[in-house]
């Protein structure tokens, strides 16, 4: 089915160059992410730059950034929810405070060290900085090289060392983390996960509201500049109206179960962050501590890939807490070990996500 509406396609406009015109170059997308990802300088918008490179749920980048003299402040976008898969925001604040964490690291290396703090309305962030010397950390290296890498990885273990890094990297007040790297537990890990993942794609409204974050190809990626590009996770570029054909009729349980599976069992470990509370502060801080985690990770040559099915259906909250010892509500999944690069997801342009 996907091969003949691909040669039909193809048949019915000039062969390759129709094909390039639906979906774009991979090069130029490159280019493209390349440019979102260069260097800091000293400048406010480069320093909100490097904030947005922040990891995000379904990349849809739910924030807007208010520049004040000596602060900056991130806000919500509500009109970025997701309501299906994040009834109550918590992917949203685990996504700001992920943003906070660069935002954080970008500032301090331009001269601008100051805290981040819980608004007075407690719907957002506020960093107050003073102008100083720059504070150079080893993690803002890694912000533009961070990436969620949806691939197999190669099996090998993380060194003790290496753990303990990651660990102090994530250390943050109100939350706990607890690294899984047992075997045994893991599985248990996975199949809770390809538990959820069977839950979410028999949900016609789940899966309706993650077709409009896929991005099938380099033209709609760059234009858009945020959602779930398919390359980014090893998928095949397809012209935009082929791609939602394939997602209704290919996209099967069984193969995107086997997939989490064999990408779970050739990680290294899984990280679990818990919140103290199930509120708009701790979500902030579990999503600050899991962002540090994985620009940890990057610092050390590993991959990170976010696996949150257990925390979206509510269901199998309990069961995952269990595996790590805990009874609190379990906040972010990742797996990480290492593995390949893949394309890079996309980013709006600093001046969209300014208010």
């Amino acid at each position: 089915m996907l091969f003949g509406a691909g040669a039909a396609l193809v048949a019915a406009g000039s062969g390759a160059a129709a094909w390039r015109s639906a979906v774009g170059s991979m090069a130029q997308y490159e280019a493209f992410a390349a440019g979102l990802r260069d260097r800091l300088t000293p400048d406010l918008e480069a320093v909100v730059r490097y904030a947005t490179l922040a990891a995000n749920s379904h990349n849809t980048q739910p924030w807007r950034f208010q520049l004040e003299e000596h602060a900056i402040e991130i806000r919500p976008d509500i009109q970025r929810r997701t309501p299906v898969v994040d009834p109550d925001d918590h992917h949203l604040y685990v996504s700001l405070g992920c943003a906070a964490a660069n935002l954080t690291l970008a500032a301090a290396a331009t001269g601008r060290t100051g805290e981040a703090s819980l608004t007075a309305d407690g719907n957002g962030i506020r960093y107050d900085y003073l102008m100083g010397p720059p504070k150079a950390d080893p993690l803002t290296d890694a912000i533009p090289k961070r990436q969620s890498t949806r691939a197999e990885y190669d099996d090998r273990a993380t060194p003790a060392a290496d753990l303990a890094e990651l660990e102090r990297a994530a250390a943050t007040p109100g939350v706990s983390l607890a690294l899984v790297t047992d075997r045994t537990r893991m599985k248990q890990v996975r199949d809770l996960v390809l538990a959820g993942n069977e839950d979410q794609m028999n949900d016609p409204a789940f899966m309706h509201e993650l077709k409009q974050w896929i991005r099938f190809n380099p033209r709609s990626a760059t234009a858009s500049g945020d959602g779930l590009f398919s390359a980014a996770s090893g998928s095949p570029v397809l012209p935009t109206s082929l791609g939602r054909i394939a997602l209704d009729r290919l996209f099967s349980v069984t193969q995107e179960n086997q997939k989490y599976a064999r990408q779970i069992d050739s990680s290294a470990g899984v990280a679990i962050f818990f919140g103290e509370r199930p509120d708009h502060d701790h979500w902030i801080r579990v999503g600050q501590a899991c962002q540090r985690f994985a620009l940890a990770a990057t610092s050390l040559g590993l991959k990170i890939a976010f696996i949150n099915q257990p925390v979206e259906v509510a269901r199998l909250r309990a069961d995952l807490a269990a595996i790590a010892g805990e009874t609190r509500r379990p906040d972010i999944v990742m797996r990480f070990g290492y593995g390949p690069a893949l394309p890079f997801s996309p980013r709006r342009p600093v001046a969209s996500v300014i208010a």
